[in-house]
C-alpha cells in the first residue's frame, strides 16, 4: 500500500506524456500491386505497422476514445496507400450527403492532414466516409480556425469502403503527384482525424490543446518513408469546356443565344510548382452570390467562389488587414462598373496561376488575369497581376514580400490620367509560435498611382496572446488619406484603427457546458488629417458558452458612437431625409444568439437584436431553419428582419430578406442545388437552380437556370414581380490527365 500513491503517480505521468508526445506512423515501401476494394487484403498490408490510439477532443477533451481507429500507411513510387479500419457500429453511421467535398460534422468520416514540408503552416487532407465519399482541401494558415480551409482543392485519387456490422474500412489509394514534397523526402508531419455523429464527438489521433481546433498544424505527428521519396513523375491535365447559353434581358430589350468554349490546363513542374493556366474562362455554373442587407456606410465584401482564385489562394488572401486593407481581393478581377454605376461581368480573357515552393522555406504565388474591354460601357482592357514571395523563418512564422499590378492595356481615351495604372508593394510578417500561443502580423504596404502619392501608405501590428483560460490582443493600423489598392478590399482611407482585445475563459466541471468567456473589445477610428479626431468608435462586451452537445449561446452588448462627416441614409430607403453631414451620434445595442446542435437531423440559429440606432432605434430578428433527410436532402431557408424608425424627417424602413435553399443528391454523381432569394432593400427576387452530373472523375455537366425580377413598392409588405432577366446554360467540362 506504501507504494500506491507512486505507482498511482506513475500511470498518471505516462497517460499525460503519452498524450502530449508527439506520435510516429511509419510508411511501408512496396512493389506490390495494391487493389482499391476496401477489404487489404494484400500482404502488404499485414506487413505495415499500424496506428492507432485516438483521442477524444470533443466534448471530453483527453479521454481515450471509445471508437477507435487503425491506420496504416504504404507507398510505390506513384502512389500513396492508406488502408482505415473504423470502430463503430454499422447502424450509428450517418451521412448528409452522396456529394463529394461534404461538410465534416454532418457526416462519419475519417480524414488524414499531410504537412509535406514539415512547416506547421500548410497541409494537404484526404479524407473520406463509410460510403466511400470522397473529401479534398487544403489547410493554410497553420490551421488556426475555420477559415482556414480551401475546399476547392480537387485530385483524382481512388478509394473503397466497406461496412462491417462493429466497423468499416475504408481503402484510399493518392496519386504521389498530387501533393508537393521535395524530392529525397523521408518524412512529413500527420494527423488524422474523426467524426462521430452518434456520439456528437470530434477525435483525433495526436491531441491539440483544448482551447484550440483539432486540426492545428502545431500539434501533429511524424510519418517515416522507408524509402526516400523520389522525383514524382510531371504531369499535366487539360479542362476544356464548353457552354451554350440562351437569355433574355428584359431590362436592356436584348435577348439572344451563345456558344462559347475555353478551358483550363495544370502542369505539374516538378514536386512541388503547379502552373494553371485558363483561356476564356466561364462561371457560369458557380452558385450564386448571397444576397446580405447592409446598413453600414460601407461596401461589403462578398466570399470568392471562382475556383480558379480559390485553390492555392492563401498567398495573395492573407495579405494586410482582411477587414480594413486588403490589398488584394481577387473579386476585382472580372468584375467592373457599368455607365449607371452598377456591377457588371468584365469578360476575363486568359491567366495563368504559378503556385508551390521553390525550396524547403521559400514559396512562391504569381497570378495574372487579362480582361477585355468593353467600348459600350466605357470599360478599358486591363492586365492584372500579383507576385508573393514567402519564406519560412523561425519555427512557423513566415516573411512575405508582394507586388501588385493592375495597369490599363489599351483604350486611354476611356480613363481618367489616374485609372491608367495602379501597383501596391509590401511587406508582411506573420509571427506564429511553435505552441500556437503567441500569433501575430505586422505589414507596411505602399501604393502607387499617376497621381495622388503624397500619403499612400498602409501599415498595421497586431499581437495576440492565448493560453487555455487568458487571452489579449494589441493591435492598431494605419491607412493614409491616398492609399489605394484597385486589386484590393479598402473600407476607407485616412483613418487610424486601434483595436485591443482581452479575454478570459472558464472550463467548469462536471458541467453541461465545455466552457464559457468573457470578451472585452474596444475600437477606436481616429481621423489622421484633422488632428486625430475620433470619428467613430464601438466597446464590444460579450459572454458566450460551448455547450457539451455543440449548441453555442452568446450575448453581446455594442456601445457606439459615430460622428457623419457626410449626409448618410442608414436604411438605403430614400423615403425621407438623410442624416445630415457634420452631425454625431452616441448609441448603444444589444444582440443575442442561439445555435442548436448542429448533430442533429433538424437545426436553428436564432439572432435578435434591438437598441438604438443613429438617432432612432432598430429590432431586428434573424432565423435560419435546416432539415436533413439523410443522406440524399438537405433544406435551409434564412429569414432576416430589421424594422428602423428614424424620428421624421428622416427615413424609417421594414427590410425583409428570405432565402430559402434545397440540396438534393439523387446519387453520387447527380446532385441538384436550388437557391432562392428576396431582398426588398436590393428590389430583387432571384431564383438559381442547377443540375450537375458527374459523369467521369472531375468531369461534369451542368445545367443552370437564372431568374431576376424587381419588386415594386420595396419596403411595404406586398410587392409586384417584374422581370429584370433570366438565362439558362448548358456546360460540359471533362478533366483529361497525360
Amino acid at each position: 500500500m506504501k507504494k500506491f500513491p507512486f505507482v498511482l503517480l506513475f500511470l498518471i505521468s505516462n497517460l499525460l506524456l503519452s498524450q502530449n508526445t508527439k506520435k510516429e506512423l511509419f510508411v511501408k515501401y512496396t512493389e506490390n500491386q495494391i487493389t482499391v476494394d476496401g477489404i487489404l487484403d494484400e500482404a502488404d498490408w499485414s506487413l505495415a505497422l499500424a496506428a492507432t490510439n485516438f483521442y477524444e477532443s470533443f466534448p471530453n477533451h483527453g479521454e481515450i476514445s471509445n471508437n477507435q481507429a487503425i491506420l496504416k500507411v504504404m507507398n510505390d513510387d506513384d502512389f500513396l496507400y492508406v488502408g482505415i479500419k473504423v470502430m463503430v457500429k454499422s447502424e450509428d453511421l450517418r451521412s448528409n450527403t452522396l456529394k463529394r467535398d461534404f461538410q465534416a460534422q454532418d457526416s462519419d468520416n475519417i480524414t488524414m492532414i499531410f504537412d509535406t514540408f514539415n512547416d506547421g503552416n500548410n497541409a494537404f487532407v484526404i479524407g473520406s466516409n463509410h460510403l466511400g465519399i470522397q473529401r479534398d482541401m487544403l489547410l493554410f494558415n497553420g490551421g488556426n480556425g475555420f477559415r482556414d480551409w480551401d475546399m476547392t482543392w480537387d485530385i483524382k485519387w481512388f478509394s473503397e469502403s466497406k461496412i462491417h456490422e462493429n466497423f468499416y474500412v475504408t481503402e484510399w489509394k493518392i496519386p504521389l503527384s498530387s501533393f508537393k514534397y521535395r524530392e529525397g523526402e523521408t518524412k512529413w508531419r500527420v494527423n488524422s482525424y474523426m467524426r462521430n455523429t452518434k456520439s456528437n464527438s470530434w477525435i483525433t489521433w495526436n491531441l491539440a490543446p483544448e482551447n484550440l481546433f483539432f486540426f492545428n498544424l502545431a500539434f501533429t505527428g511524424d510519418m517515416y518513408f522507408e524509402k526516400p521519396l523520389g522525383k514524382s513523375k510531371p504531369k499535366k491535365s487539360f479542362i476544356p469546356y464548353t457552354n451554350s447559353i440562351a437569355f433574355n434581358d428584359f431590362k436592356n430589350e436584348n435577348k439572344g443565344d451563345n456558344f462559347e468554349f475555353g478551358g483550363d490546363a495544370k502542369f505539374i513542374l516538378d514536386n512541388s510548382l503547379t502552373l494553371d493556366l485558363t483561356v476564356n474562362p466561364d462561371f457560369s455554373q458557380v452558385e450564386v452570390d448571397q444576397q446580405v442587407t447592409n446598413l453600414t456606410r460601407f461596401e461589403i465584401s462578398l466570399p470568392e467562389k471562382r475556383q480558379f482564385f480559390i485553390e492555392n489562394s492563401d498567398l495573395f488572401t492573407e495579405l494586410g488587414n482582411g477587414r480594413e486593407a486588403r490589398p488584394f481581393f481577387s473579386r476585382r478581377i472580372g468584375i467592373a462598373k457599368d455607365l449607371e454605376g452598377n456591377n457588371i461581368q468584365n469578360k476575363i480573357i486568359a491567366g495563368l496561376r504559378l503556385s508551390g515552393n521553390i525550396n524547403k522555406k521559400l514559396r512562391i504565388g504569381l497570378l495574372n488575369m487579362q480582361t477585355s474591354r468593353d467600348l459600350e460601357n466605357e470599360i478599358s482592357a486591363f492586365n492584372n497581376s500579383i507576385m508573393v514571395l514567402q519564406q519560412k523563418v523561425f519555427g512557423r512564422s513566415n516573411f512575405n514580400a508582394f507586388v501588385i499590378n493592375r495597369e490599363a492595356t489599351g483604350n486611354y481615351d476611356l480613363l481618367s490620367n489616374n485609372d491608367k495604372f495602379n501597383r501596391v508593394i509590401g511587406f508582411d510578417y506573420n509571427l506564429r509560435d511553435i505552441n500556437s500561443k503567441w500569433s501575430g502580423k505586422y505589414y507596411f504596404h505602399k501604393s502607387f498611382s499617376p497621381e495622388n502619392n503624397d500619403d499612400s501608405i498602409s501599415y498595421g501590428l497586431s499581437t495576440t496572446y492565448e493560453s487555455r483560460s487568458f487571452g489579449f490582443r494589441v493591435a492598431g493600423s494605419y491607412i493614409g488619406h491616398d492609399f489605394r489598392s484597385d486589386l484590393g478590399f479598402i473600407r476607407r482611407t485616412d483613418i487610424i484603427k486601434l483595436y485591443p482585445e482581452i479575454s478570459y475563459t472558464f472550463w467548469p466541471e462536471d458541467s453541461k457546458l465545455i466552457n464559457h468567456g468573457l470578451e472585452i473589445t474596444p475600437v477606436y477610428i481616429l481621423k489622421p488629417s484633422i488632428n486625430n479626431e475620433i470619428s467613430d468608435y464601438y466597446i464590444i462586451s460579450r459572454w458566450d458558452a460551448v455547450f457539451r452537445n455543440s449548441s453555442r449561446i452568446d450575448f453581446t452588448m455594442w456601445n457606439r458612437y459615430t460622428y457623419l462627416y457626410e449626409s448618410f441614409d442608414p436604411t438605403g430607403a430614400e423615403t425621407g431625409d438623410s442624416l445630415p453631414a457634420n452631425s454625431e451620434y452616441y448609441y448603444t445595442n444589444f444582440d443575442f444568439s442561439f445555435d442548436s446542435d448542429d448533430s442533429k437531423d433538424f437545426t436553428y440559429k436564432i439572432n435578435p437584436s434591438f437598441g438604438k440606432f443613429y438617432n432612432g432605434n432598430k429590432v431586428s430578428f434573424d432565423l435560419e431553419l435546416g432539415q436533413k433527410i439523410r443522406p440524399k436532402f438537405t433544406g435551409s431557408i434564412e429569414m432576416k428582419y430589421d424594422r428602423v424608425d428614424l424620428p421624421e424627417p428622416y427615413s424609417s424602413a421594414r427590410i425583409l430578406l428570405i432565402a430559402p435553399r434545397i440540396d438534393f443528391t439523387f446519387s453520387k454523381n447527380v446532385y441538384w442545388a436550388t437557391l432562392v432569394q428576396y431582398s426588398n432593400q436590393n428590389d430583387n427576387l432571384s431564383f438559381n437552380t442547377r443540375l450537375q452530373w458527374r459523369f467521369a472523375p472531375l468531369s461534369d455537366l451542368f445545367l443552370v437556370y437564372n431568374d431576376n425580377y424587381y419588386t415594386e413598392n420595396r419596403y411595404n409588405s406586398i410587392f409586384i414581380p417584374r422581370v429584370k432577366n433570366r438565362s439558362i446554360n448548358l456546360k460540359l467540362t471533362y478533366w483529361l490527365d497525360i
